[in-house]
Order: C-alpha cells, then structure tokens, then sequence
C-alpha cells in the first residue's frame, strides 16, 4: 500500500533503464522532471553512472503538499518512465494519535506505522464526514446571499467567529462584534436583529472539538478496527449481522465504510443534512 510521504520527508524516486531485451542497462543521458502540484517543474541533475548498472535513484525534499509527479526518460537505450508520490500538509488533521490506533489494532512493532497513520486520516475524514469539524481548525467559505437575514455556516461546531467580508469591491460587511453566531448549528446573524445585507461575503472561523467526546473517539477506534480488518483481515469473510462492525446500513458518500456500532455511538453528535 503506498501512503503519502509527511511534508519535509525524504523522497527516493527510483527508475530503472532498460534495454531492448529488457536487461538493465546505464543510459548515455537521463532527465528527470518533477511537476509540483502548483504546476511548476524542476529538471534536477541525476548522477550517471548510478551506483547499480540501470537503476537510478534521486533525493527529493518536497515543500508543498499535495500530488507530484515525477517522469524520467533515458537515451541510449531508449527508456522511460512515470511515477506520481502524494506529500501530506504539516497540519493534517487525526482525531487519533498513532499510539491509539495501534492500541486499538493490537500492533507493537513499527512495521505498519505509515500505513495505520494513514488509516487515521482516512477515519478522520469519516468521523468528520458525520459529525462536522473535530479536529479543531480554521474555516473559511463563501456565502453567495446579497441580503439575508441569518447565514447558516456550513462546518460547525463553530468556536470562533473571526472574519467577514466583502467578496466584491462595492459590497459592505458588519464588524464581527456586531454578529452573533450558535456554536451548534452555525447560524450567524446580526445582533441588532436587522437583515445583513452587502454580499456575497467571505466568513473565517474557527471550527472543532477542542474536547472529542467519549462517543466519537470510540466510534473512530471501531471504523478503524472496521477498515483495518477489511484490508488485513485473516478470513477475508464478512462480519455476522450480530458482530459489533456489522454494515447493514449504507451512508450516502461513505458507502459500508461505517460499522452500525460506530453508527450508534455518534448518533446524537451526528450533523443535520443540508436542505436544498
């Protein structure tokens, strides 16, 4: 399984040259070019000779977050290749720390830490899917109203109102202590009880859990046995309908990732579907 690699980690891309019979084979040139994902590319020097006849390999510090792309091509003999590598943000969020998943999943050694880090990012996402923001960060969006009497922010619980704004030159916004906000539900309005008008606006917050509650940790420690099982799992077969990661109930963009004990577990924390 490949996992993303953290932001200031070593990459080693690796090629090999080789020739028409499929030998390796040292090339009389090669040129690696690396596209970041902001689109720009560099072209580094590769030793050659390498070190082993045919296999080249390169060091490459990333220094930003997201798909890279890597393509080689060698001359003399003939040869190419494409690879692509995934590089996390410094501030990826997990609702649990690698020493929880590893508690949960039974695991001593370090074999499997990239892979379960990995896992927890991935059960974030889930947990988050259902019960808004946990991880506690901040939050901006567009509200595309020109007038309307309450905004309805779309990631709470909200913790901290922090800015709002006009997206057009000619629109006007209020200051932030003329609003008031629900941390539950993220509705926003003016405390003076008038419309706000001016938009569209561009609002920044702060989302999140700073306390996770007991329910949704131990929701997360089941999806994660839940996907984990599924990947690793000795037998391979299903779980029986009385088993605690049952899937009996498919959740629209998560498919039967969601065992029904986790269902149950986040149920009162769960977020109101958004209408319209």
């Amino acid at each position: 399984m490949t996992v993303p690699f953290d932001l200031g980690d070593t990459v080693t891309l690796a090629a090999d040259c080789h020739a028409p019979g499929g030998q390796l084979a040292n090339a009389a040139t090669v040129a690696l070019t690396i596209t970041a994902p902001d689109g720009t590319t560099t072209t580094p020097t590769v030793t050659n000779p390498p070190t082993v006849a045919g296999r080249y390999r390169y060091d490459v510090v990333p220094i930003l977050p997201g798909r890279h792309l890597a393509r080689w091509v060698f001359t003399s003999p003939a040869d190419a290749y494409a690879d692509a590598f995934d590089v996390d943000p410094a501030d990826v969020p997990m609702l649990l720390s690698l020493m929880d998943g590893k508690r949960q999943l039974n695991i001593t050694s370090i074999d499997h830490d990239e892979e379960i880090r990995d896992y927890l990012t991935s059960v974030t996402d889930v947990i988050e899917a259902l019960c808004g923001p946990v991880v506690v960060r901040p939050i901006t969006e567009v509200h595309h109203e020109q007038c309307a009497r309450v905004l309805v922010l779309r990631q709470p619980p909200v913790l901290a109102l922090r800015s709002v704004t006009p997206v057009l030159t000619y629109g006007i916004a209020p200051t932030v202590s003329e609003l008031d906000v629900d941390s539950d539900t993220g509705t926003l309005r003016r405390k003076d009880g008038r419309w706000l008008t001016g938009g569209p606006w561009r609002v920044g917050y702060t989302a999140g859990r700073p306390v996770v509650p007991g329910g949704i940790r131990l929701a997360a420690r089941v999806i994660l046995d839940h996907l984990w099982r599924t990947q690793n799992g000795a037998d391979g077969l299903p779980a029986l309908a009385h088993d605690d990661y049952a899937v009996t109930q498919p959740i629209a963009g998560l498919g039967f990732a969601v065992p029904n004990r986790a269902l149950e577990l986040v149920d009162r924390y769960r977020r109101t579907p958004e209408v319209g």
